[in-house]
């Protein structure tokens, strides 16, 4: 803890699209304010991208980016269990959050259903080559250590200049926060926060 708060200190300095620390009253669906500056300012609005969203839930965010995101190159995978969480998180028990899998009407989206550790290898093996010629997003939305340090280990080799890396729960700080700092130390990968919602809830990165 004493870490993060530190690490937020230390980054809030740096020259963001938005940052709202410190607020009293946290809204989650203020993340969307992030995302529309990050569509913004990379014109991701017309310009094809991958994106990839790791813990779909009710697919809000996920169908969030399809409908600002209008390339017809552009591509949207979600990853899920879409039976809930695989392992208790604070206050949530295992199999909690099971939204259930949501309805996909657009032709460029496509859900993959499991645990990351079962489904990420072989997409990666199909599709790495695609990621490494095309803009990405990733949205780490799985709340877990072990699924998010899993997710950046295994994107390693397809991470980027330029592609963004977005945490939804990044100040939970023995989950997601743990692995984005033992991810960067251990692979040696800069990223550069440049927008944050809810005093570091939601944050985002670009590779540098």
């Amino acid at each position: 803890f004493n870490t993060l708060t530190s690490w937020i200190h230390k980054n809030k300095k740096e020259k963001y699209l938005i940052n709202d620390f410190y607020r009293p009253l946290r809204d989650y669906v203020d993340r969307e304010k992030s995302f529309q500056a990050i569509v913004n300012e990379y014109t991701f609005d017309n310009k094809p991208l991958a994106y990839l969203e790791f813990g779909v839930c009710g697919g809000h965010s996920f169908n969030w980016w399809m409908d600002h995101c209008k390339s017809s190159d552009s591509k949207f995978y979600g990853f899920d269990t879409f039976e809930g969480l695989p392992e208790s998180w604070g206050l949530y028990a295992k199999g909690d959050m099971n939204a259930g899998l949501p309805e996909l009407t657009d032709k460029r989206g496509k859900f993959v259903k499991g645990i990351f550790q079962d489904t990420l290898v072989g997409f990666l093996k199909e599709h790495g080559e695609g990621l490494n010629k095309t803009r990405n997003v990733y949205h780490l939305d799985a709340d877990l250590f072990s699924s998010t340090i899993f997710v950046l280990s295994q994107l390693y080799p397809h991470l980027k200049k330029g592609d963004i890396v977005m945490f939804d729960e990044f100040n939970v700080y023995d989950h997601e926060f743990m692995a984005y700092k033992i991810f960067t130390e251990s692979f040696y990968v800069k990223l550069r926060p440049i927008s944050a919602q809810n005093n570091y809830l939601h944050a985002s990165f670009i590779v540098d």
